[in-house]
């Protein structure tokens, strides 16, 4: 176990360090990309700390401090607020944790993008590559209004297809052979939590959206699902009896979860 000063940077033992990290590959995650190439990781517009940068920013001054690194950051292309699905590749934001000009290697559920040395022009053409195709047409409309794309551009047609369910489509026949598991390098958990969680995390996406979320508590209500192929998972939450109006929601809210992705295994 080292340091954060000796992992993350350089300095202080740079000739060795240089020797070590030879073709070097810095791998982190961010929440936003605006189109110049600036992430954002660690906070909100509105000045509110989601966490803190960690080795982030200085991985990546690293990755353009060795001659053959690179600073890779990934990102899903979408993300869910009180507005509903937006895109996480925008215009511009009020906060960013890498700025513009250590632009690397982005990567998004559709696909990497290229940066490095590259003019703006070129560099907001790739992300739009890779962005959700809902919102791409909005963003090349405002890059040629402030004159950053040229005017005749659009989008190619292989990369307007940009969507999850494309994705999900493709790999359904080969999550059927076994291949693409939820936890490919193993885990501790057991199917049951494996099942449980993912009604879980479901249900915590649509409560960013109090719409999505109503609508999903009517369904829950006026169209519940039959609970009896679940009940080892209600157990499980302490959920198969209902002793007031607050269990009785969760109760419903998770059969109907379950019910929507799957039988019981």
């Amino acid at each position: 176990m080292k340091s954060v000063q000796s992992i993350n940077q350089l300095y202080g033992h740079e000739e060795i360090d240089r020797l070590h990290r030879k073709d070097a590959r810095f791998v982190n995650t961010c929440m936003m990309m605006t189109l110049s190439g600036s992430a954002v990781s660690d906070g909100l517009d509105n000045n509110r700390v989601i966490s803190g940068v960690g080795g982030q920013y200085n991985f990546v001054a690293m990755a353009h401090a060795l001659p053959d690194g690179h600073s890779i950051l990934n990102l899903r292309s979408t993300r869910i607020t009180g507005k509903g699905e937006t895109s996480s590749i925008v215009w511009n934001y009020g906060h960013m944790t890498i700025p513009r000009h250590l632009r690397d290697i982005v990567v998004t559920e559709f696909g990497i993008a290229d940066l490095r040395g590259k003019t703006d022009q070129v560099v907001m053409q790739r992300l739009l590559e890779i962005t959700d195709s809902r919102f791409q047409q909005e963003l090349v409309d405002t890059a040629k209004e402030n004159g950053k794309i040229r005017s005749d551009y659009s989008i190619n047609p292989s990369f307007a297809q940009n969507r999850v369910g494309e994705i999900s489509d493709k790999l359904a026949k080969y999550k059927k052979r076994g291949l693409f598991n939820t936890f490919p390098f193993g885990t501790d958990l057991t199917e049951e939590e494996i099942f449980i969680g993912r009604a879980l995390k479901i249900l915590k996406k649509k409560k960013q959206n109090p719409m999505t979320m109503i609508a999903t508590i009517l369904k829950a209500f006026l169209l519940p699902a039959d609970q009896k192929p679940y009940v080892k998972y209600l157990r499980r939450m302490q959920l198969d009896k209902a002793d007031n109006f607050e269990e009785k929601l969760y109760q419903k809210l998770l059969a109907y979860e379950f019910s929507q992705f799957g039988k019981a295994r």
